[in-house]
């Protein structure tokens, strides 16, 4: 609502608002679309927390993606569509909704222009979250956490104050995801590029498609998008 706390005031829309966030894996999109949320209250949807709150409510949707699921197949699109369909129909993504993880291919898009369209809406923005490969690389392989508490840190951007300790609760133990090494994060940046270009040209050759260097500092990444998302929500 407009007179909510942190919620920008501006005019609703006439229908409601769909963002698109594009980005690498470590380009902040979830840190993004949350603050999106908050400053203009919007729905971030997430394709996979989508999928466990169908499944969990057993709606029609959600128990054919839970068969799928169970024999061990990926889900389709048009059962992803479907549950799509089905939250945002939900009151409360009214003012709109940010797109995190979907789509991602260009039958995807395509297959998303046609249920907007079936409810009177359109992509309002599409933001590509750009991003420096070579800086990601370094980004993401040089995080791990604390095994006790979770606390994040860096290998150069935030060391403990005393070597091996964390900071937050005194643990000793830290862990790595498996996946973050550099060998690993560069193959998922290369497929991320490969399978993301065409969508990127498809909405750019819409009007709508926004880019933004990610690679700076979360709060100045906020400001750009927020000044953006204010243009063209109003």
């Amino acid at each position: 609502k407009p007179d909510e706390p942190g919620v920008k005031s501006m005019p609703e829309p006439q229908a409601a608002a769909v963002v698109i966030l594009l980005g690498p894996p470590g380009a902040g999109k979830g840190t993004q679309a949350r603050m999106l949320e908050a400053d203009f209250g919007l729905v971030q949807l997430s394709t996979g927390d989508l999928l466990r709150a169908a499944v969990a409510a057993g709606s029609e949707a959600g128990r054919a993606a839970k068969a799928v699921m169970a024999a061990g197949q990926l889900v389709s699109d048009e059962i992803v569509l479907a549950i799509l369909r089905e939250r945002m129909a939900a009151p409360d993504t009214a003012r709109g909704v940010i797109l995190d993880g979907f789509p991602r291919t260009d039958a995807q898009a395509r297959a998303l222009d046609g249920l907007l369209a079936e409810q009177g809406q359109k992509v309002t923005a599409v933001v590509s979250l750009e991003v420096d490969d070579a800086a990601m690389v370094g980004r993401i392989s040089g995080r791990h956490t604390c095994a006790a508490c979770g606390e994040g840190y860096h290998d150069q951007f935030k060391l403990p104050a005393q070597a091996g300790v964390c900071d937050k609760c005194g643990g000793t133990t830290f862990t790595r995801r498996a996946d973050d090494n550099a060998d690993t994060v560069l193959a998922r940046l290369q497929a991320y590029h490969a399978q993301t270009a065409p969508l990127i040209a498809y909405y750019e050759g819409r009007g709508v498609l926004h880019r933004i260097d990610a690679m700076g500092a979360i709060a100045d990444i906020r400001s750009t998008l927020a000044a953006l998302a204010g243009g063209v929500l109003a």
